[in-house]
This record gives structure tokens, C-alpha cells and sequence, in this order.
């Protein structure tokens, strides 16, 4: 696997995919400088090589060239990231660009306008890549949130590098995590999968049944095994045509000798509202007009002695309705018990847009071994499929 450490980037001109699509407030400021953030360490060791940096990103989903998802208006966040002035290209392709690039000096950083502004990049157009591979003598992905996509600057762009290609810093710490929760992991191995439905998850719980000694299963999936299973579930989230699929789930972990860890309470509110009405109940017993949206106390102290004991842990998907105070306790709690976990020597993968986003609210994602960038692409990889943007670069 040919990562940055393979290169000297001596007045060489990286071409870089980045996944700068961040989030901008009305006024166009960038509410979180995470995804830039992470990329700077790329960066940095190829401009202290020598060398210099072409950024490629894409930013929301336009249709054609609309100017609120220019990149334009992440150049001053990015400047500051980076610590050095980044100039901007009015256009990714073209005499502008190439204009651009060709003046780069080492040292410098240059930003491409947003990819998505032609629908060549989405439809992984070879001349659109061609176009794009001109500007640079190195092609670098870094941008693990698009791995799993074969877009013209994710993958196709790579033939055009056939020896001159690399992982950034970033995509090849998020292969390594993966690999030592899937592959290469100490044992116990724990997987906590949450969310809302079963039908989301199921090719992940089948590929990793057999990599796992432990799966717990929080969120709204547990009503799906839990009706399955008889009990009674009020008005929970179930997917009732996915009952059969739970009860295979929990043959086949039986089968395989991994243990199924799921509530067995849970708060339960008789509204959706941060300001219902709400009681702990069994949750094998939640009556009618009352709806399960957090794991209650017993399940916690169960899941703690769980996680305490393992040695490998990833976590996809929050235990509750997070978002509301009321229905978040059980979130916090996981995480600070996969924290302790982590602070006694555990490996801890946290991947999944909820996960992700629970972990910076409450403050946890320094407590954590690895914290991924990528939601789908690291879902992908969970269901062991081999992504485009990664193959593109072992090619």
C-alpha cells in the first residue's frame, strides 16, 4: 500500500482529492473545520518536501455551476488552517486551471473550483480525469468520504498515475482502523450497532459476525428483535417485514458463538418530544401508546461491563433519539464507557454520520482511538466491499 511516506515531493505538484464539503452558515462561514483540518498533515509534509498542492473537492450537490456551493467561500478557512495564504482557481479544468497550476510555485497551495459544478465528475468521465491528472505529477487521495465512489477525481483520475500515486496521511489511517477492527483486531472484539433500522445494517451484521465476539444492538433496531422475539413494543419504531431477519441474525450469532447483546429496558416517552411524558419500563413491555427512545438504566450497567472487558471496539450508530436531552443519556453513557475502555487500552473505532456526530457534541472524540471521516464509504468497508477510490490507488 503506497502511502505519502513512499514519496519525496520535491518541486513535485501533488493533485490532491480532498473532502472539503463542509458545513457553511447563511453567510457563507464554515460552521466546522474538521474535514480541513484533517487533511492539513497531508499537506504539510508535501510542502515541507518541496513541494506544491493542488486541492480538489467537491461542496454539496449543484446542479451546474451555482455560486452558494462555490469553494470559494472555504478559501479563507482553509488559509487559516493551512497557516499559509491558499490561492484560488476560478474553474477546476480548463485554461484557468491549468493557468493556475502551471504558475505554482513550491511551497504554494492552490484550490480548484468545486468538482461537481460538471457532471463529468459524478459520471467518472475518463477525459474529465485526464483533464484533471494535467495539473499535477503526483496523485494523492485523501478523501476517505468519497472512496466509495467511482467519480472522475476519486478513482478514474488514478490510471492516469500509473506509478505516481498514493494514499494522503488521512485514507490510510482510516484503512488501518478498519483493518484492526476487521482484520487484524485483539480479542474480545465488541461491535455496538444503532440507528433506527435493521434493513440498514444487515449486511454489515453479516459480514462482521464473523469477526466479533460481542454485537450490541441499541437504537430503534431493538424492536425489530424484540417483537420478533414475542415482546410487546407500544408504539416503537419496528420494521415488521425484518422480523424473520432478526431471529436468522440471532441463529446464525448463536451458530458462530458471538454473543447478542440487546436492552432489557429501556425509557420510554408517549410522544416524540423532548418534553413528554416518561418511565423506564422492560422492554419486552412498553404499553400501548408509549415508544422506546433510549436504552433505560439496567441495559447500560449490562453494556458496560461488555465494554470494559473488550479489547476492540467499534461503534456505529447512537443508542437513542441523541438529538433531544431527554432521550440522550443512554448515547452519552455508551460513549464515556467506551472512553474509560479506550483509556485502558482498547482500540476504539467510532464511524457513522450519528456516531460521529455524537461523539464531538458530548465532547468524546479525543477520548476515542480513531473517529472516522467517513460515513457510507466506512459503511461500505464494514460490509466488505473493496471501495473504487482504494482500489483505484493498489491498482
Amino acid at each position: 500500500m503506497k502511502t505519502l511516506q513512499d514519496f519525496n515531493f520535491n518541486a513535485k505538484k501533488a493533485i490532491i482529492r480532498v473532502d472539503f464539503n463542509v458545513p457553511l452558515d447563511e453567510h457563507f462561514n464554515v460552521t466546522d473545520a474538521n474535514r480541513i483540518e484533517a487533511a492539513k498533515p497531508t499537506i504539510d509534509k508535501i510542502l515541507a518536501d518541496g513541494g506544491s498542492v493542488i486541492l480538489m473537492s467537491h461542496l454539496g450537490r449543484p446542479k451546474g455551476k451555482q455560486d452558494q456551493f462555490s469553494l470559494r467561500h472555504i478559501v479563507s478557512k482553509t488559509s487559516e488552517v493551512l497557516g499559509i495564504p491558499v490561492l484560488f482557481a476560478e474553474d477546476c479544468r480548463g485554461t484557468v486551471a491549468q493557468n493556475a497550476a502551471q504558475n505554482l510555485k513550491p511551497g504554494q497551495v492552490l484550490l480548484l473550483e468545486n468538482l461537481r459544478f460538471y457532471a463529468e465528475e459524478e459520471a467518472g468521465d475518463v477525459n474529465f480525469a485526464k483533464e484533471l491528472a494535467s495539473l499535477g505529477d503526483i496523485y494523492v487521495n485523501d478523501a476517505f468520504g468519497t472512496a466509495h465512489r467511482a467519480h472522475a477525481s476519486t478513482t478514474i483520475i488514478a490510471q492516469f498515475f500509473p506509478t505516481d500515486k498514493c494514499f494522503g496521511l488521512l485514507l490510510a489511517k482510516e484503512i488501518d482502523s478498519l483493518n484492526r477492527v476487521l482484520n487484524n483486531s485483539v480479542k474480545p472484539v465488541t461491535a455496538v450497532l444503532g440507528g433506527s433500522k435493521v434493513s440498514s445494517k444487515i449486511t454489515v451484521i453479516e459480514n462482521i459476525l464473523d469477526k466479533v465476539d460481542h454485537m450490541i444492538i441499541g437504537g430503534g433496531m431493538t424492536f425489530t428483535f424484540v417483537k420478533a422475539l414475542g415482546g410487546k413494543i407500544g408504539d416503537s419504531i419496528c420494521e415488521d417485514d425484518k422480523q424473520e431477519l432478526a431471529l436468522e441474525i440471532l441463529r446464525l450469532a448463536k451458530e458462530k458463538n458471538v454473543q447478542i447483546h440487546i436492552p432489557v429496558d429501556v425509557v420510554a416517552a408517549d410522544a416524540f418530544a423532548n418534553d413528554a411524558n416518561t418511565q423506564i419500563v422492560d422492554v419486552r413491555e412498553i404499553p400501548d401508546g408509549w415508544q422506546g427512545l433510549d436504552a433505560g438504566p439496567k441495559s447500560l450497567e449490562h453494556f458496560k461491563k461488555v465494554i470494559m472487558d473488550s479489547k476492540t471496539i467499534l461503534w456505529n450508530g447512537p443508542l437513542g433519539v441523541f438529538e433531544m436531552e431527554t432521550f440522550a443519556k443512554g448515547t452519552i453513557t455508551l460513549g464515556n464507557f467506551i472512553a474509560e475502555s479506550t483509556a485502558n487500552g482498547a482500540f476504539s473505532l467510532v464511524g457513522g454520520g450519528d456516531s460521529v456526530a455524537a461523539v464531538k457534541q458530548f465532547g468524546l472524540e479525543d477520548k476515542m482511538s480513531y473517529v472516522s471521516t467517513g460515513g457510507g464509504a466506512m459503511l461500505e468497508m464494514l460490509e466488505g466491499r473493496v471501495l473504487p477510490g482504494i482500489a483505484a490507488i493498489l491498482d
